[in-house]
């Protein structure tokens, strides 16, 4: 039986029944649980909630995802604040990162995007992640990831998980040397630039995830997003790699438990 875990899903961004419903589907698809990662501070404790729903299958990341408005000094004092109190039910600090999609839109309508705001911001939560002694999930892709290896290594914060990650290839090979990590989504089934990063990667920083809700296209076309679909990543994955399913699966199973230190022995 090949197991899996779904390395980064936005699990409170589904409806309360969707949500309900994935995870009483978690283990008829052979998928042992889910890091589930937040947004704000409503959505931390929804994720919380989630959690508290079911113990053995959720494990919880709290953060600010860059892709929004900055919040208020007070918004963020308050989120750290609820972040340090529950810290002992959390895995990891995240989603945090760089607004690479934002900053994109507001400079092709031809506005100017202020950044160091946001390096501020994340910087706030590194050091949060520091002081707590927490992995870091993170949204940086193509340029944005080389200023967070900066400052994850300003720091010292070695164990960094980037999820749907895209770069060059000077990026990928820095983070690699530095032991980062990184997780596949289902679009690794039909797009080239994601399968090339396969190729590259080392099996052993690699994970799976599916970003749920957020929607695929070609084979997954139309439909709702659900950890399920990460064995077909695990299936490309060994494909890319020249190994064998099972082989793929253990080694992004193990890499998974290893870097957010889930039991090995789990219950469904």
């Amino acid at each position: 039986m090949i197991k899996a875990i779904d390395a980064h899903i936005h699990l409170d961004m589904y409806t309360e029944t969707a949500a309900r419903t994935l995870l009483a589907e978690l283990a008829e698809c052979h998928v042992e649980a889910l890091i589930a990662v937040s947004r704000h501070l409503d959505s931390c404790k929804a994720t919380e909630r989630l959690l508290m729903q079911a113990p053995e299958q959720v494990f919880a990341a709290y953060g600010y995802h860059p892709e929004q408005e900055l919040p208020t000094e007070n918004q963020l004092n308050d989120l750290i604040e609820w972040i340090r109190e529950h810290s002992s039910s959390m895995v990891a600090v995240g989603e945090i990162g760089l607004p690479y999609y934002m900053r994109l839109e507001a400079e092709s309508a031809g506005l100017v995007f202020e950044l160091a705001p946001y390096i501020a911001l994340i910087e706030s939560f590194l050091k949060l992640a520091a002081d707590l002694d927490k992995p870091v999930v993170l949204h940086a892709v193509y340029e944005d990831a080389d200023v967070v290896c900066d400052l994850l290594e300003k720091h010292g914060i070695k164990k960094a998980h980037f999820h749907w990650f895209k770069g060059s290839h000077s990026t990928v090979k820095r983070m690699i040397q530095a032991g980062y990590y990184i997780s596949i989504t289902p679009d690794v089934v039909y797009e080239e630039e994601i399968r090339t990063l396969v190729r590259v990667y080392p099996i052993t920083q690699l994970m799976v995830e599916t970003d749920g809700p957020w929607p695929f296209e070609g084979p997954f076309e139309g439909q709702q997003t659900h950890p399920r679909m990460i064995h077909a990543v695990i299936e490309q994955i060994a494909l890319l790699k020249g190994l064998s399913v099972e082989e793929a699966a253990h080694s992004l199973l193990s890499n998974t438990k290893q870097f957010y230190g889930i039991p090995s022995l789990r219950l469904f």
